[in-house]
């Protein structure tokens, strides 16, 4: 049988390819992983005070960690794909971050300088980090999950875009139990937590997403 024959064969009412096939594997995995996130979060720490849902205070990290979610889920999913562009989903990713660095910054910036380090290091810098990550682990586990039945070639960045997407998850789930208020303590901490999860997503990356 020759080439062309044995592709029209496999082609012969095939129907149109599906589509959206990442989104509807990382969707679900991302708002899978956030909902047991948020209950983790809920069932060991107590959650905000409702009043505080009238402040900046939730929405400041609701806000950002959302839109991480986002810009990482679309570079998750471009790397998903082989030899998918992703130089966009990477812009969007460095855009929200450096926003969210902005943001932080002039908040420091206008602070009295006695009170800096409070701002940067609030009452739970050294277990804001490490929370974060152990809340994201279920997200972490269901992108992986979710990526590793798509097409990914480039495996050490995948796992590390599936880190990032289930980082940033993991941390709007820890946003509803953390009281901090400071902008500059969520573009430095969370950020952390966040760049962190993507590191042991670039790490399992290799050997979870082979295919």
């Amino acid at each position: 049988m020759k080439t062309d024959q044995l592709i029209e064969l496999l082609a012969r009412n095939a129907g149109a390819a599906p589509r959206a096939v990442a989104a509807r594997r990382l969707v679900p995995a991302a708002a899978l992983g956030f909902a047991l996130s948020a209950l983790l979060a809920l069932s060991v720490f107590h959650m905000i005070p409702a009043h505080l849902f009238l402040t900046y205070v939730p929405w400041t990290k609701l806000v950002y960690c959302g839109a991480l979610v986002v810009a990482a889920g679309w570079l998750t999913a471009r790397l998903s794909r082989p030899a998918a562009s992703t130089s966009q989903a990477q812009a969007a990713n460095v855009a929200v971050v450096s926003v969210m660095a902005v943001v932080g910054a002039l908040w420091l910036w206008f602070t009295p300088a006695e009170q800096r380090m409070v701002e940067v290091r609030g009452h739970s810098w050294l277990l804001c980090p490490w929370l974060i990550i152990a809340l994201s682990l279920p997200a972490l586990a269901a992108t992986l999950w979710a990526v590793r039945g798509l097409a990914p070639t480039r495996l050490r960045r995948a796992g590390f875009a599936a880190g990032l997407l289930a980082g940033a998850a993991g941390a709007c789930g820890y946003a509803l139990v953390c009281t901090e208020s400071s902008p500059t303590f969520v573009a430095l901490w969370y950020t952390l937590g966040i760049a962190l999860t993507g590191a042991i997503g670039a790490a399992l990356g290799p050997r979870v997403l082979r295919w």
